[in-house]
């Protein structure tokens, strides 16, 4: 795929009030029911031909941070809007690649244009305003950060997107509700391998990413599965695992008098196969097949 033209530059006012059904309003946002009722805008806010939502932890790695970046300068290279969030992490790793690859950035915050938070990340949103890109807000000025901000922030970050992308995160990371709201909106979900975050995203059917390509073609629906061994069907393993459903959870106990195994042989094949990613621990205790186990069967 070649670079990606951007469409006509919507916003390039500082701290513009867009509503709704106005022509100024993101198309993807306005698609989607949970779209705000109206978002405030620094900077220059275009609507690309493609956007890809880059997020992860604000705890995250060098490796991780680097890796962002990496993958949003290239993205970025070829076109794409970079979203992000502004946070620490990989959200900054993230807006500093597409800046350095003189691409375009939105950063989506969850309090008012005000006072952007992080106040440590002032620089980069002057940067991003600066670079022609833009810092939006579904709050209005004087709206502090909160905790269901960052929620709401999250949504309104997958819904404009075609594609989210998840980096070092771990499993109770704020970025994994941007996976859940990429779901919920139909849009693309991609996953770098090698958190517990984005591992179990690719163990639930994630595309796995490793380089702008990547991302471009799971777009397409030719995206990348990841590389998984399937246990013998006659062993230990693979017993338990054909004991699993991907829908209906079931407990080790369950699993046990199903396959005639002993809970303990049950309990010890799970670790294997929940660390391999062919199965799921969901609340309760319980287990499920993932995607991946259905997907290599």
């Amino acid at each position: 795929m070649g670079s990606v033209a951007k469409r006509l530059t919507l916003v390039s006012q500082a701290d513009a009030k867009v509503a709704r059904g106005e022509p100024s309003y993101p198309a993807r946002l306005a698609a989607a029911e949970s779209g705000p009722d109206c978002l405030y805008v620094r900077g220059t806010l275009r609507d690309p031909d493609l956007a890809v939502a880059v997020v992860g932890s604000r705890s995250a790695s060098r490796d991780g941070m680097d890796r962002a970046r990496e993958l949003a300068g290239e993205l970025a290279g070829r076109g794409a809007q970079i979203i992000s969030g502004g946070a620490l992490g990989i959200d900054a790793a993230a807006h500093r690649g597409a800046l350095a690859a003189r691409g375009d950035t939105v950063a989506v915050l969850a309090c008012g244009l005000d006072n952007p938070y992080p106040s440590r990340n002032r620089s980069l949103f002057e940067d991003v305003e600066a670079a022609g890109g833009a810092l939006i807000s579904p709050y209005p000025p004087g709206t502090p950060p909160k905790g269901f901000h960052f929620v709401h922030r999250n949504v309104v970050m997958a819904a404009m997107a075609d594609a989210v992308v998840l980096v070092d995160c771990g499993a109770g990371s704020g970025a994994m509700h941007t996976a859940k709201a990429a779901r919920r909106h139909g849009r693309t979900l991609m996953a770098v391998p090698g958190s517990p975050g984005t591992e179990a995203l690719i163990a639930q059917g994630a595309w796995v990413v490793e380089e702008a390509r990547d991302v471009l073609s799971a777009i397409e629906g030719q995206g990348r599965r990841p590389e998984v061994a399937v246990p013998a069907t006659d062993s230990e393993d693979g017993k338990v695992l054909a004991a699993l459903d991907e829908r209906e959870a079931s407990s080790e106990s369950e699993i046990a008098a199903r396959t005639g195994l002993s809970v303990r042989t049950v309990t010890r094949a799970l670790v294997e196969l929940e660390i391999t990613g062919l199965a799921l621990l969901v609340p309760g205790r319980q287990y499920v097949r993932s995607q991946a186990a259905s997907i290599e069967s």
